[in-house]
């Protein structure tokens, strides 16, 4: 097992933090990617953050009606070693690169 941290994200229109309201997961529950994690206010609105991962909550970074800042971890997560550290997919071995067609505009026929 692994751990991986999950920072607060940037919501946009330049909010640097959040308050949580309400967590929707304890220390030790599993949770499925896309479940909804949080719910937390910023000066804009309320939105609920899903995880981004499949795994088990290992800490919470704060506590109900405290304040985080963008970049500081919410969350960690143990997770399958496999997953942790890999963002997107890995390519087989045995798979060619599909290969990227570069557009012109046509010539001139002056």
């Amino acid at each position: 097992m692994a751990e991986l941290s999950f920072p607060l994200p940037d919501l946009g229109e330049g909010l640097e933090d959040a308050v949580i309201l309400e967590w929707h997961v304890r220390v030790g529950d599993l949770v499925e990617r896309n479940d909804v994690l949080v719910e937390v206010e910023t000066t804009k609105s309320a939105v609920e953050l899903p995880s981004p991962v499949s795994g088990v909550v290992a800490r919470l970074g704060s506590q109900e009606g405290e304040s985080v800042r963008v970049g500081d971890p919410l969350i960690t997560f143990e997770v399958a070693d496999e997953t942790a550290g890999i963002v997107g997919t890995i390519p087989a071995a045995d798979e060619t690169p599909v290969r990227r067609v570069a557009l012109r505009p046509p010539d001139d026929e002056d």
